[in-house]
C-alpha cells in the first residue's frame, strides 16, 4: 500500500497500472460516446458512424475493437446479403453505462463554464 493521500493510496503499483489502462479506455471521448450510443440496444456500424459526429471510420473501428477486447461491447455478424453487423453492450459494458452517461451529461451541462475558463486562461497566458 502507498503512504500518500488520495485514491491511489489504496492500490499497489500493479493495480494502479491496470486502473490507468482501464481509465484510458473508458475515459476516452470516443468510448464514452460509443457506449452511450449503445445504451438503447444493438446498433449497426453505419448507424454508429452516423450517430457520433466527428468520428472517423478508422477511429470507430479501433475503438470498437478495444471495447470488444475488454469485454464491454459484443459484435454480432449476421450471415445475410448484404452482410449485417451489430454492436451491443455486454453486461460489463452495461454496468459502466450510468457512469458514462453521467460524465457526458456533466460535460454538456458545464460546457459554457469550462469554455469561459479556457478562454480566460488562454488570454491571460498568451
Amino acid at each position: 500500500m502507498r503512504r500518500v493521500p488520495g485514491p491511489c493510496a489504496r492500490w499497489d503499483d500493479q493495480d494502479a497500472d491496470f486502473i490507468r489502462e482501464v481509465l484510458d479506455l473508458v475515459g476516452d471521448k470516443w468510448s464514452v460516446l460509443i457506449i452511450g450510443t449503445l445504451s438503447d440496444g444493438p446498433v449497426r456500424y453505419s448507424e454508429l458512424a452516423h450517430a457520433i459526429p466527428g468520428i472517423s471510420q478508422r477511429m470507430l473501428t479501433l475503438t470498437l475493437k478495444q471495447l470488444q477486447r475488454s469485454g464491454l461491447v459484443d459484435r454480432t455478424a449476421y450471415a445475410e446479403v448484404p452482410p449485417r453487423v451489430e454492436y451491443s453492450l455486454t453486461g460489463l459494458g452495461s454496468s459502466l453505462l450510468s457512469t458514462v452517461l453521467e460524465l457526458a451529461a456533466w460535460s454538456a451541462d458545464r460546457h459554457a463554464e469550462i469554455r469561459r475558463h479556457q478562454n480566460a486562461f488562454d488570454t491571460g497566458n498568451a
